[in-house]
């Protein structure tokens, strides 16, 4: 790919961006940026990345060999409208709005090669979780292509379509269930008298330390859960308070509202 145009300029946007430009996948100058309405946006990536904003002119869109799509849901449709007209047969589309599906791009933009992922917003710093699922258009040389794109952002996996609902809910939105556990856990550790700062720090190394534990060994998480408690000490204590309140309960409850949710998008597209 020699060219890349982005439609839409947010933080998803922007991370990818980032990743493109660090890794060098492509020049900066070679990266389009348009949204709608926010010129201050466009001017700040710009500056920071040496993009090219993208103002009134569309006929360079000719030129473009993929379109990343990262608007909100709501603008899906307004977007594929203003766009359509000028793209080639050949220009490829890469989708990270959540829930829109490949047939509502098809629909859209006609048949033409397509990909739709979900990164996370992990991605600012190089660490996003990202699933993604092809129209059988995207030939395998293309595939490859945006897989590297998206690898300069984290790690990603290919999967049917339909799972995406799914990545959606487990890696697209997990980053807030991590956070919303770091807040439940410091407010825990505060209570029983412990420094906020101190509490922070102590609870990121645990993070850290367990994630990169999965990672380094390639155990079970619940070998190594069951390697951490003694019987009738501590963590079987705390263990047995998350068991008392369907812990696990909770959260598939979780995932199963995301995965819902993403559907509903879906259809509102």
């Amino acid at each position: 790919m020699e060219k890349i145009l982005f439609v839409g300029a947010g933080s998803m946007a922007e991370a990818i961006i980032a990743g493109i430009v660090k890794q060098e996948i492509l020049p900066g100058k070679q990266v389009y940026v348009m949204n709608r309405s926010d010129s201050d946006r466009l001017c700040h990536l710009e500056s920071r990345y040496g993009i090219t904003k993208v103002c009134e002119d569309r006929s360079f869109m000719k030129e473009i060999d993929l379109v990343v799509l990262a608007t909100k849901p709501k603008d899906i449709q307004q977007v594929m409208r203003d766009i359509h007209p000028f793209l080639t047969e050949n220009t490829a589309i890469l989708s990270v709005i959540a829930g829109t599906s490949i047939d509502t791009f098809e629909k859209g933009l006609g048949k033409r090669p397509i990909a739709r992922s979900m990164p996370n917003t992990s991605a600012t710093i190089g660490k996003s979780a990202s699933g993604i699922a092809f129209n059988e258009e995207v030939p395998s040389e293309m595939q490859q292509s945006i897989l590297n794109l998206l690898g300069s952002i984290g790690i990603v996996k290919v999967v049917k379509e339909d799972e995406l609902h799914t990545v959606t809910a487990l890696s697209g939105s997990g980053p807030a269930y991590i956070y919303y556990l770091v807040e439940a856990l410091e407010e825990a550790a505060v209570a029983q008298g412990l420094q906020a700062p101190v509490a922070r720090e102590l609870i990121m190394q645990t993070l850290e330390g367990a994630a990169s534990m999965l990672k380094i060994t390639g155990e079970e998480p619940s070998t190594l859960r069951t390697n951490v408690t003694s019987p009738g000490g501590t963590t079987a204590a705390g263990l047995e308070a998350l068991e008392s309140h369907n812990f696990k309960s909770v959260i598939a409850d979780c995932i199963k509202s995301a995965e819902a949710r993403s559907r509903e998008l879906g259809v509102l597209s």
